[in-house]
């Protein structure tokens, strides 16, 4: 196994470790900002910086691997999913959220499917896909540190430093919510061309 590959690995061995911290009740406040969220943050940061790195070292090294092209968006997608369930948990973060990125990958993935078996083509993320996947790890990394839930800025309570945290992790998983929505209704004009005259 090739060091793209075994980074990948380490990326979905790091998800039971972020799903697991928050079950020792760590105690203590950093800045106003409990510990464990402070340490599911760094490991979710680690393990975003992995996402990046695999891909670089696998294309710069020629070690692009069918299996690695199946587990790095799976990865990719347990990481983003399991880190917003703990903060919809937490009363941090509205379930609409996951619920919207969920349904757009299980659409883009379906489609996905389709489409290498019909014509061999792995489907290439879109300029929405990747404005998603880089707002939404941004927004998560903020969102951890951010002890307000989303949406906290339209209630008028907050101010100072709250506030710029609140207003930075609400404007980017906004956008990457919107992002999430756009990218899935592109791979949904697309389907119109691969399932051209089985719709009738």
């Amino acid at each position: 196994m090739n060091l793209a590959n075994k980074l990948t690995l380490f990326r979905i061995i790091l998800v039971p470790v972020i799903l697991i911290i928050p079950l020792f009740n760590i105690q203590g406040l950093i800045l106003g900002v409990p510990l464990t969220y402070i340490i599911i943050d760094i490991i979710f940061i680690i393990a975003s910086i992995t996402d990046k790195l695999d891909g670089h070292i696998a294309r710069s090294r020629n070690q692009i691997t069918t299996f690695g092209k199946f587990l790095d968006p799976i990865a990719d997608k347990i990481l983003v999913i399991v880190a917003m369930l703990i903060l919809v948990e937490a009363g941090r973060l509205p379930a609409w959220i996951p619920a919207i990125v969920v349904i757009r990958e299980f659409i883009v993935s379906g489609y996905r499917l389709v489409a290498v078996e019909k014509s061999g083509k792995v489907i290439a993320a879109s300029i929405w896909g990747k404005i998603k996947t880089c707002t939404q790890m941004f927004g998560l990394v903020i969102a951890f540190i951010d002890v307000n839930s989303f949406g906290a800025i339209f209630s008028g309570n907050l101010s100072g430093i709250p506030f710029a945290i609140n207003l930075v992790s609400t404007t980017l998983l906004g956008i990457s919510v919107i992002a999430t929505i756009f990218s899935g209704i592109d791979y949904l004009k697309g389907s119109k061309e691969l399932f051209k005259g089985e719709m009738k």
